[in-house]
């Protein structure tokens, strides 16, 4: 049959047709060789728009989730909570958005603790947390659009991982480890700080906070992998 529909509209048909078969065959070539038969795509085409097979649907799939979750946190009036809470908040919507589909995400875990894919995972990740930060408004220029989202990052994948294994009603313990591991991440705040007003560890610091100040964000909010830690701005 001939193909009238665009190349984001056969995406994400394919997608749709392969959550079902993830549960069950993982992010796999038999998974995309359903969807591929169920959404009635030529195999060709489909291989060009998915050179990678399921692995592109599955980046898609996460995508997808970071799309939903920026619209949420848009919607949703957040200026009564502090800034610590609106981040809580943010990791916490993106895992509502694909509590459905647990299996799927436990999958996509699976498949980017491969080695030959953990970069892609990263770079997944990655992107949740920037997602977060600029929809909520993050206006960094320097090294702390680094630090914030590599931080970001790591307090996400570790509370992916507990979501996964989580059977407490409406998933009460995983927001209890996702506020412990912010507020873990505010004690090193709380501990820049104090270096920072003391006197004599503020000039033994100066070197390094001025090789710091001389890192820029990129001009496009590209993945990265610098280490690092977020700051919670002034009077929030």
């Amino acid at each position: 049959m001939s193909e009238t529909r665009n190349v984001n509209e056969i995406k994400d048909a394919l997608l749709e047709a392969i959550l079902p078969h993830v549960i069950f065959d993982g992010w796999s070539p038999v998974a995309f060789e359903a969807a591929v038969a169920e959404t009635d795509v030529q195999l060709a085409l489909a291989n060009a728009i998915c050179p990678r097979g399921a692995t592109d649907l599955a980046l898609a799939f996460h995508k997808r989730g970071d799309e939903a979750m920026v619209t949420r946190l848009k919607r949703e009036d957040l200026s009564g909570l502090r800034f610590r809470d609106r981040i809580a908040t943010g990791v916490r919507f993106r895992l509502e958005e694909v509590e459905l589909h647990k299996e799927v995400v436990r999958r996509g875990t699976a498949l980017f603790a491969l080695p030959h894919l953990s970069v892609d995972g990263a770079k997944a990740i990655w992107g949740t947390a920037d997602a977060i930060w600029t929809a909520l408004g993050d206006a960094s220029e320097d090294f702390n659009w680094y630090s914030k989202r590599a931080t970001l990052s790591g307090v996400y994948g570790s509370t992916v991982l507990f979501w996964l294994g989580d059977d407490s009603v409406g998933h009460a313990d995983t927001w209890a480890f996702l506020d412990r591991r912010i507020d873990d991440v505010m004690q090193i705040e709380k501990v820049k700080k104090q270096v920072n007003d003391n006197p004599a560890l503020s000039r033994l610091m100066a070197g390094p906070n001025w090789l710091l100040s001389k890192i820029k964000a990129p001009a496009k909010m590209t993945p990265s992998d610098f280490p690092g830690h977020w700051s919670e701005p002034p009077n929030t």
